[in-house]
């Protein structure tokens, strides 16, 4: 029965995106709270049901990235929507993490996070194991607040069904969701892959099972969501996700205002003014523009049907190819699609978002680049342990074997809940922030971030002053910028600049540069280097897409660029006789596990280096002894980096 024909009036409630996951799924979460105090007062009288304005990346992006306390942001949008349910997303036991925390950080953040005026905590677990659910419910309980249990939606097909994830599948979960005290349901489908028949059933049988009220929450990102919302609104969805046109479609979601348009005068009418929406896209259309440099221009197309092949999330997809653009292997994306699915099948075929999203995606692109399993990353030994949970179907037994080979916690993976074995953490966090946090607050980013947390901590209280790249982007620097795009093309000359490398090394030269109609950006390395063209992400023509793979329908092939060779090791003391442990990619130097002097084994642990957001153990490749050590901890190196030496 369509929404025309129904017989009494349900109203359709609408939780807004905006402030979070649209602007993390278009621009990276580079939104700042700046840009939404403006326009905060007037998406508080649009009549949303809630407003989902923070978790997800946010903590992470505006502690790492922004120079912005996330605590600060809830605060002032409290004050400033007094009249709006304000909302987060919570990753469970993994809090805005990627891994699973002691329960006493969970109950502290999630106290604090109501404290400072969060009303709606929405709970998931990357892998649907709703004992990672236990401690957030009772710590959001404890503040009277409300609590959205929601389901991972995943295929391991294109359409709902097969042994794994089917109706009967969600059902039971959900059932057992509300029985631990759910005051709403949400499916997550964060890749857009729900169709609109198996919304229509998957809703029907909740509706008939559950007392709590349902959330349809899915992505633009194959086309099909505004068809799913439709069927699923026929068959009694109560809540929609939703973000204003301007932050809508692409990998984002739905846009608010065709759905009030279509649903006017029926039944499910939202009861939302299409004039006051508009008004409310005019100012993000107006700030947009400061946010284009982080929007994926790789693709003339605002869908991605590909999707309903591959199931990559948008996310998940440009951290791909931003971590093979940097291991300069961008030419070796198609291995990577071919990879996943079987990385993903012998994983036990877990949904793909974060944090497993990640886990999966950074192991397919380890094994394409080093070999299968021969480099794993620490969360891969976590998940394999049973530190983030049950896996949906049991792991493949030889990769479980090759994984925990020699894991520091045991190679017996754990059957309890993964927190019941976790250390308590927030005494430790207070001690190692003692002197500088100034609250509850300030421990949280720490024990959540030690390395990035502490950084932002110092930027904060000015013990160290925040690199260049956190000043925010104005409209003058926009205007700025396309006034000397407009300047080239006409004939004016470029404008010299030059940049820092971004990696330990000697610095590069840069200059602008104009072929026709196309702006480039050349990079000029010293010492005779080679010069690369290197097209900045906000001006960079649109390249065409291959051809699908005959083998692979949908899927696209990586676009055609020079493949870079990958530059020679920096110069390091290396004595004849002596082994150099060397980066294998770019990253970060988070800890060495040992120091100069202390006799080593082939194969025992140097040093963990985050890269592509996973932990990263590098290995001694001989036994000797530690003769140097070339880094230290927050040091940016690129693959090829010298970091120790073994003689």
């Amino acid at each position: 029965m369509s929404p025309a024909k129904a017989s009494k009036k349900n109203p359709v409630k609408i939780t807004d995106l905006t402030f979070r996951d649209g602007h993390q799924s278009l621009f990276a979460t580079r939104m700042r709270t700046a840009d939404m105090e403006p326009i905060a007062a007037e998406m508080n009288k649009a009549g949303f049901w809630s407003m989902e304005v923070w978790g997800g990346a946010t903590f992470d992006v505006m502690t790492r990235f922004l120079n912005e306390d996330p605590w600060e942001r809830v605060r002032i949008l409290k004050k400033l929507m007094p009249d709006t349910r304000l909302q987060m997303l919570l990753r469970g036991q993994n809090l805005v993490g990627y891994r699973n925390y002691a329960d006493d950080i969970v109950t502290a953040f999630v106290h604090h996070a109501a404290d400072c005026g969060i009303d709606v905590f929405r709970v998931f677990d990357a892998v649907n194991d709703e004992r990672n659910f236990i401690t957030a419910f009772k710590a959001i309980k404890d503040k009277k607040k409300h609590i959205q249990g929601a389901l991972s939606y995943s295929l391991t097909e294109p359409r709902l069904g097969g042994p794994i994830y089917n109706i009967d599948y969600f059902v039971k979960k959900a059932v057992v969701i509300q029985d631990m005290g759910a005051d709403s349901l949400c499916i997550k489908d964060m890749a857009g892959l729900i169709a609109p028949d198996d919304a229509y059933e998957l809703i029907t049988a909740l509706k008939q099972a559950l007392k709590i009220p349902v959330n349809l929450h899915s992505h633009f990102t194959s086309g099909m969501a505004y068809m799913s919302f439709l069927k699923a609104i026929e068959a009694g969805v109560d809540f929609i996700d939703t973000c204003i046109a301007p932050f809508a479609l692409r990998t984002s979601h739905p846009a608010i205002e065709p759905i009030v348009v279509a649903l006017k005068g029926s039944p499910r009418d939202t009861g939302l003014s299409l004039e006051h929406l508009l008004k409310l896209g005019e100012y993000f259309e107006s700030i947009a523009p400061k946010y284009r440099d982080f929007m994926d221009t790789t693709k003339i197309s605002v869908i991605d049907t590909g999707v309903l092949w591959h199931q990559i999330p948008g996310g998940m997809f440009s951290n791909m190819v931003a971590q093979l653009r940097e291991a300069n292997a961008l030419d070796r994306l198609q291995e990577v699609y071919a990879e996943l699915p079987r990385t993903r099948k012998e994983l036990g075929y877990p949904p793909l978002v974060t944090p497993t999203s990640q886990i999966v995606g950074v192991q397919a692109v380890l094994n394409v680049l080093f070999g299968r399993y021969k480099m794993i990353s620490n969360e891969v030994k976590d998940y394999v342990y049973g530190l983030y949970g049950k896996s949906p179907v049991p792991i493949d037994k030889e990769i479980q074997k090759i994984v925990l080979k020699g894991y520091e916690r045991g190679e017996k993976p754990i059957t309890s809940r993964p927190a019941d074995i976790l250390e308590p953490e927030l005494a430790k966090a207070k001690k190692a922030t003692k002197g500088i946090a100034k609250d509850i607050g300030d421990v949280l980013v720490y024990a959540l971030y030690p390395q990035t947390g502490m950084r932002f901590l110092k930027w904060k209280y000015g013990l160290e002053a925040p690199p260049p790249e956190t000043k925010p982007k104005t409209l003058e620097d926009v205007k700025r910028e396309d006034e000397l795009i407009a300047k080239a093309k006409a004939g004016k000359v470029a404008e010299k600049v030059e940049v820092k490398a971004p990696i330990k090394g000697p610095a590069a030269r840069a200059f602008n540069v104009f072929v026709g109609d196309e702006y480039y950006q050349v990079e000029v390395e010293p010492a005779g280097g080679p010069a690369t063209f290197v097209p900045p992400p906000a001006y960079a023509p649109s390249q065409p897409t291959a051809a699908p793979s005959p083998t692979k329908p949908g899927v696209p092939t990586a676009p055609s660029v020079g493949k870079k060779e990958a530059p020679a090791p920096p110069e390091a003391a290396v004595a004849a006789g002596d082994t150099p442990v060397v980066a294998p990619i770019p990253g970060t130097i988070v800890r060495y596990l040992v120091k100069e002097g202390d006799n080593v084994k082939a194969g025992m642990g140097v040093l963990v280096l985050e890269a592509m957001k996973m932990e990263n153990e590098i290995d001694a490749p001989v036994a000797g002894k530690v003769k140097s050590i070339n880094c230290k901890a927050g040091d940016k190196v690129s693959g090829g980096t010298v970091l120790a030496v073994i003689g």
